[in-house]
């Protein structure tokens, strides 16, 4: 992203704004966005989505009914750095950023990083798709 993410972040929060109000679904934005954004899809969702790292952790505790998956920023920034960099997303963890976003699962990585994924679930990532 470009140097200074809240910015980035403020500035695709009023584009976004904008395209939705011209009827673009958060996957298109997020399509928009990657035009001028050298990221990764699971960044740009979030950035589609207008919403900073702290309110996808807290949506994301608040849809985490096992409380197993205790989402951190630092964890997210990770996630969103991979491949480059960072950890890659567990499968039900895309699963509920995808429910945060407003998107499916298998959007929010390339199509590359998904089959890196065990068969299993990869299945389970696009099957949350269809």
């Amino acid at each position: 992203m470009s140097g200074n993410s809240y910015q980035t972040l403020l500035d695709c929060r009023h584009r976004g704004r904008l395209l939705r109000e011209h009827g673009f679904t958060v996957d298109q934005i997020a399509i928009v966005f990657s035009l001028d954004h050298p990221a990764s899809p699971l960044r740009l969702y979030r950035y589609a989505a207008g919403l900073t790292a702290s309110q996808v952790v807290t949506a994301h505790a608040a849809l985490d009914s096992t409380g197993a998956t205790s989402l951190r920023e630092a964890r997210l920034y990770e996630y969103e750095n991979w491949p480059r960099g960072g950890r890659r997303p567990p499968a039900h963890v895309l699963q509920l950023l995808a429910r945060i976003y407003g998107t499916t699962p298998a959007q929010l990585v390339s199509p590359q990083i998904l089959a890196t994924y065990q068969i299993r679930d990869q299945r389970e990532l696009v099957r949350a798709d269809q």
